[in-house]
């Protein structure tokens, strides 16, 4: 479902035109399970050259919308991965959330990854889209955008704006590697 999700938020995200819209795929990326030898957060180069092109990916964006699926009332292990590679490159921005999952549509999932994102020092927004997959999918499990599912896109991206705004000066003045 991720890819039929994303298919539907990029188009409403680069039509909004408040970012530069970059999409990495979690599978695509391929990062093996955390293999540097030092913590992100220690004064250390990464090792590894998949950690370095995930470190350069990641300090060049301004902000983030994660698109995730809620398994057994949390995260993925990917997703989480990926988040504990790194450290500075997360810092002071602000990350959205597209969620889905069939009876909280996500929500357990983006409540749970949060106090994470903020130990990391990012901002999550309040404003989020909530996707039921039960309601919004065809017989042929096909997902149907709805006007509702718009709306909360346009306003969760709305916010991410602003806040990325006000992050910027903060952005300038983090340690970098």
């Amino acid at each position: 479902m991720g890819a039929q999700v994303a298919d539907w938020f990029v188009p409403v995200a680069r039509e909004h035109a408040g970012f530069d819209v970059h999409v990495v795929d979690l599978a695509a990326l391929d990062l093996p399970f955390l293999d540097e030898p030092f913590p992100a957060v220690e004064d250390h180069p990464y090792l590894h050259e998949h950690t370095q092109a995930w470190s350069e990916i990641t300090a060049a964006a301004d902000a983030f919308v994660f698109v995730m699926p809620e398994y057994n009332q949390g995260y993925t292990a990917p997703l989480k991965n990926a988040l504990d590679y790194l450290y500075y490159e997360w810092h002071d921005k602000p990350v959205g959330f597209v969620s889905y999952g069939m009876t909280s549509g996500g929500l357990r999932a983006v409540q749970t990854i949060k106090p994470v994102v903020s130990a990391l020092k990012m901002m999550p927004i309040a404003e989020a889209v909530v996707i039921h997959l039960r309601q919004a999918l065809d017989t042929d499990g096909r997902l149907v955008s709805t006007p509702v599912m718009r709306h909360a896109a346009i306003e969760m991206l709305d916010e991410l704006s602003r806040v990325t705004t006000a992050f910027q000066e903060l952005r300038r003045t983090i340690k970098t590697r």
